[in-house]
C-alpha cells in the first residue's frame, strides 16, 4: 500500500476509496500502534481519522455517513 499523503496531500483520490496506514505514536510514555484512515466519499469529501483499530476506523466513518444522509 502506498502513503496516505503526498506533499500533505491525501492520495485517496477515487470515489468510494478507502486507505489505511499502521504507525507508531510516541506521544506518550509508551509508545502505541495507531491506525490513520482516510475514505474519499462518492461525493467528492474526504472523511480522515485516526484510532487504535481498523474497525474504530471504519465505525467512525460509518457514523460520519450516517450524520451526512
Amino acid at each position: 500500500m502506498s502513503h496516505l499523503t503526498q506533499n500533505g496531500i491525501s492520495t485517496t483520490t477515487a470515489p468510494g476509496q478507502e486507505q489505511w496506514e499502521r504507525f507508531t505514536s510516541h506521544l506518550s510514555l509508551r509508545p502505541e500502534t495507531r491506525i490513520q484512515y482516510d475514505y474519499r466519499h462518492t461525493d467528492g469529501q474526504l472523511f480522515s481519522c485516526v484510532r487504535k483499530t481498523l474497525e474504530e476506523c471504519r465505525n467512525a466513518r460509518d457514523q460520519w455517513l450516517k450524520n451526512k444522509a
